[in-house]
């Protein structure tokens, strides 16, 4: 039978739950002609190797193995765009999300109750609380208040990883997709030409008994520019107004440093010091956020880091150049010298780094 509905399962070193997930869904969806799609981004567990081991058992069972691409909102177009079911759901790979609702949340997308069915924590029914570690509930709920303030239909649960919708209405809104990030459900609600009509179906987020979270606060940071995306239109691209956000958090690495150090030094040596580790920190969370879908490793990254203080330190340079002539010339008073400066500071380094330090491998 063709497949009536398609799971898509994004995965990144979660060896030990491929088996058991694709027993409990084979036990939740009897009656219904389903697959699964196992996306995995090269998983140095053997995450593929165990799915495609299933696969040759069992004809509904896929695997896509992607190298050198990573990210979880990426993985998941990847999976539903292979699929050629009417209805696509998106579920998680290490077994948090309860499998027995999907026979409901199929239910109200073929009786033509929403457009999309979200597996929420967050109404009747639902619970968190065994799912969360204290960090990573202050993320999801810090998350959940920004998304709720700019979605424009009410959803109890925007954070949630867990959804189902049909496959035509996805394909066409796909093009509109950031396609980055954690969080594909809320670019999917954000990214529609209409309000989408949606149910929210209760689950009980389970404890993860295998494998490690990969949620963390970076994934906030992601998130923010995520949202910052779909504000300005698409206007600039979503990596620069990430590479943006981090530079902001540079700025402010950079006076609390200058501050400490100029009670002990001169002020030229602690501005080089306060420098030298805001572009260290700048450099980390680029690595971990901006570019987390080409991220540094190894050797490669002392490389980047490297290359990235000549980017930067070329930057600075031109930033002060500029600014110096704009205030000796006195085009601008010294505030709007100094953004000039910053401004093109910042354009330069994201187009520097973007094709020199973190290029496509």
């Amino acid at each position: 039978m063709l497949p009536i509905l398609t799971i898509v399962i994004p995965c990144f070193n979660e060896a030990e739950n491929v088996r058991p997930m694709t027993e409990r869904l084979d036990a939740a969806l009897q009656g219904i002609a389903w697959e699964a799609i196992f996306v995995d981004d090269d998983s140095p567990d053997g995450t593929a190797a165990i799915a495609r081991g299933l696969a040759a058992q069992d004809s509904r069972i896929r695997c896509i193995r992607r190298i050198r691409r990573r990210g979880l909102a990426s993985a998941c177009i990847e999976g539903i765009m292979s699929s050629s079911a009417p209805y696509v759901a998106v579920i998680d790979g290490d077994l948090q999300h309860d499998e027995t609702i999907l026979p409901r949340m199929l239910a109200a997308l073929q009786a033509g109750e929403a457009d999309v069915a979200i597996g929420s924590r967050h109404v009747e029914g639902g619970e968190a609380a065994e799912g969360f570690s204290p960090l990573r509930r202050r993320i999801s709920d810090g998350g959940t208040a920004l998304a709720r303030a700019v979605l424009p239909v009410p959803v109890a649960d925007p954070m949630s990883g867990y959804f189902m919708l049909p496959r035509p209405m996805f394909e066409a809104l796909a093009p509109r997709l950031t396609g980055r990030g954690f969080k594909i459900l809320l670019d999917i609600l954000l990214s529609a030409d209409r309000t989408l009509r949606v149910v929210e179906v209760p689950y009980v987020f389970r404890p993860r008994t295998a494998g490690a979270s990969k949620l963390d606060t970076t994934v906030l940071l992601e998130f923010v520019a995520l949202l910052l995306d779909k504000a300005l239109g698409g206007l600039l691209p979503l990596r620069f107004l990430s590479f943006a956000i981090v530079g902001g958090l540079g700025v402010l690495v950079h006076l609390v440093v200058l501050t400490v150090t100029i009670q002990f030094l001169p002020f030229v040596a602690s501005q080089w010091i306060a420098t030298f580790i805001a572009m260290t920190a700048n450099f980390v969370l680029n690595n971990r956020i901006t570019y987390r879908d080409v991220k540094l490793r190894g050797p490669a990254l002392w490389r980047g880091l490297a290359l990235f203080y000549v980017v930067c330190g070329m930057g600075a340079a031109a930033n002060v150049g500029v600014a110096s002539l704009l205030l000796r010339d006195g085009l601008v008073a010294w505030g709007w010298a100094g953004a000039a400066g910053a401004l093109l500071t910042g354009v330069w380094n994201y187009a520097v780094s973007a094709t020199l330090v973190w290029r496509a491998r």
